[in-house]
């Protein structure tokens, strides 16, 4: 970012809450449906038909809500947000406004700043202030084909009209790109590990919009924000608050207008364009919706709620740290995903060694995991296996070469360790006459280096190792050969 300036961010997340069915009818939330096949006359908008509120998308709100630092609040009202889109079939949508669900929360994450390469720096704390998560329907889905001016069609799928979303607003509380890519990845594991959400942007039962604008260091004032929206990746998110800082500043130091206005990520160009202007809440004419009852919320209710609830991925990653002396990044990488995090505790609790059970689920096995676009929950190597193979390595059985060797033969055939082992006659020779034997020729064959080492080229200890291992056929226990070649070669 250019000297003098500074960006203000707000961020607003749109989360599709796991539901079987619709917010206000019993259609199927299902994506990748026929089009069209999971409508209603509730979500198409048809005279006479009234909404009913899913009692499912109250308890998945309060999961996501708490899990976010927000406060449930004990009334919420529904409104009418108006607007006029082919995706909406009655001109409104049911959202909140003035009352929402749950405010007035914070949340901590980590956040860095990078190069241009993604690579991050030290991850540093951060408090978010997060104003309002409120609920409200989806509106369907326009589909565009075709070449623009040729053959180019438009189609509407209503399949996703009326789907459950939380939306997460934040204040202007971030000042880069990163600080929101960050944000963002931190709010997606969150709702998936409480089961509040998906939040697979794929899909796009996650997206995200940033409103940007920038302001000279020690200003107090808001300039003019842009809205960027219908951003489907984090990564490209992030792209596109960046492009969008240094379009701002540049036009500002130019002399000319920032506009408020709704832009897209050009992903082809790599820039933004604009899509229309930028609405006020006013322009919605918002008022509570005649057919839906206040919501109200007993404590009781959140209590109950609290106790359903996971330990938080934060507060894990913390007693890893605590409970098995991991590093923080060792322990932040486990705690990435929830299987992920309850593969290693369980490998960690059955091998007794915490911290080589986490060396070897963080480089061995994600390696094998994402070579075959699997997840710790598909592992074909299980915890327990994977702890009965570190056993067998602190036992030193087998050394630590051939213990990644074992695993690799295990994700791919599914056999336990002990029957790799045996396959590939990795047993280590832990006999200590049987060393001793071996290192008693090494020496006798090679008196000249035995004669260098004592008159002091130390050096020359690691070709005495690599001859012991060569003769052994690498299955002597390397601890012991060099226990046994110090004291041979010093007496």
């Amino acid at each position: 970012m250019k000297e003098g300036w500074e960006a203000i961010i707000g961020m607003e997340i749109h989360a599709q809450l796991a539901t079987e069915t619709k917010i206000f009818c019993q259609c199927a939330a299902n994506f990748g449906d026929e089009p069209n096949a999971n409508t209603c006359p509730v979500c198409l908008g048809l005279p006479g038909a009234l909404p009913v509120l899913n009692e499912n998308v109250i308890n998945l709100g309060a999961k996501a809500a708490l899990a976010l630092g927000l406060n449930v609040n004990e009334t919420s009202i529904f409104a009418r947000k108006n607007y006029f889109y082919p995706d909406l079939p009655k001109g409104y949508q049911i959202s909140q406004y003035d009352q929402p669900f749950s405010s007035n929360g914070e949340l901590v994450i980590m956040t860095a700043e990078r190069d241009e390469s993604g690579r991050a720096s030290e991850f540093k704390p951060m408090t978010i202030r997060i104003e309002r998560m409120h609920l409200e329907e989806d509106a369907g889905k326009n589909v565009h084909e075709g070449l623009p001016e040729v053959d180019k069609y438009s189609y509407i799928d209503l399949n996703r009209a009326g789907t459950p979303l939380g939306e997460i607003v934040t204040a202007p509380d971030f000042r880069s790109s990163w600080q929101a890519y960050d944000y963002v990845n931190h709010v997606r594991r969150v709702l998936q590990w409480v089961g509040a959400s998906d939040a697979d942007m794929e899909k796009g039962n996650l997206r995200c919009e940033a409103n940007v604008s920038v302001r000279k260091i020690g200003e107090d004032k808001f300039r003019n924000k842009v809205e960027l929206k219908n951003l489907n990746s984090v990564r490209f998110m992030q792209k596109a608050i960046e492009y969008e800082i240094e379009r701002q500043i540049q036009a500002h130091e130019n002399g000319e207008t920032v506009s408020q206005e709704t832009r897209l990520w050009d992903e082809k160009n790599n820039r933004t364009r604009v899509m229309r202007s930028k609405e006020d809440a006013h322009d919605y004419r918002y008022f509570p919706e005649p057919d839906l009852q206040p919501l109200k919320v007993t404590a009781e209710f959140i209590e109950r709620v609290k106790a359903e609830m996971p330990e938080l991925p934060d507060v894990m990653r913390d007693r890893f740290i605590a409970d098995y002396k991991i590093s923080y990044n060792d322990a932040s990488q486990l705690v990435s995903d929830k299987d992920l995090a309850a593969f290693y505790e369980r490998a960690a609790t059955a091998s007794n060694n915490p911290r080589v059970s986490a060396n070897f689920i963080l480089s061995e096995l994600l390696r094998e995991l994402n070579n075959a676009g699997k997840s710790a929950a598909d592992s074909p190597v299980s915890a327990e296996n994977l702890a009965e193979l570190i056993k067998t390595l602190d036992a030193g059985k087998i050394n630590n070469n051939q213990a990644k060797e074992v695993l690799t033969a295990m994700f791919a055939d599914g056999k336990s360790a002990a029957e790799v082992i045996a396959e590939k006659g990795f047993e280590q020779i832990s006999d200590a006459g049987a060393i001793e034997k071996i290192i008693d020729e090494i020496i006798e064959t090679n008196q000249n280096q035995v004669a260098a080492y004592r008159g002091g080229n130390e050096k020359l200890f690691g070709f005495f190792v690599g001859q012991t291992m060569k003769a052994s056929g690498g299955k002597a226990n390397p601890k012991m050969v060099n226990e046994i070649l110090k004291v041979k070669l010093n007496s």
